[in-house]
């Protein structure tokens, strides 16, 4: 659901977004730090924000770092 986000932040598109680790931090909500397989050997992690089930609000990206590779840590950032 945040594939879209992300291509639109960096003006292109992923032919593969595979999630292979993920953490998560309780919150207002939850915040899910991800480590996606873009392709080749690039990986992204991304911070998604669920909020609260009461609020109904979408799946939303509240950040990324790019550049990554298979062996770098998940960490909160």
């Amino acid at each position: 659901k945040v594939k879209p986000q992300l291509e639109e932040k960096e003006g292109k598109t992923f032919d593969v977004f595979t999630a292979v680790e993920y953490k998560s931090q309780v919150v207002a909500g939850t915040n899910f730090f991800i480590k996606v397989h873009v392709g080749n050997d690039e990986f992204v992690h991304l911070r998604v924000f669920r909020s609260l089930p009461h609020e109904n609000r979408p799946l939303s990206l509240h950040g990324y770092q790019k550049s990554k590779t298979k062996h770098d840590e998940l960490t909160y950032f």
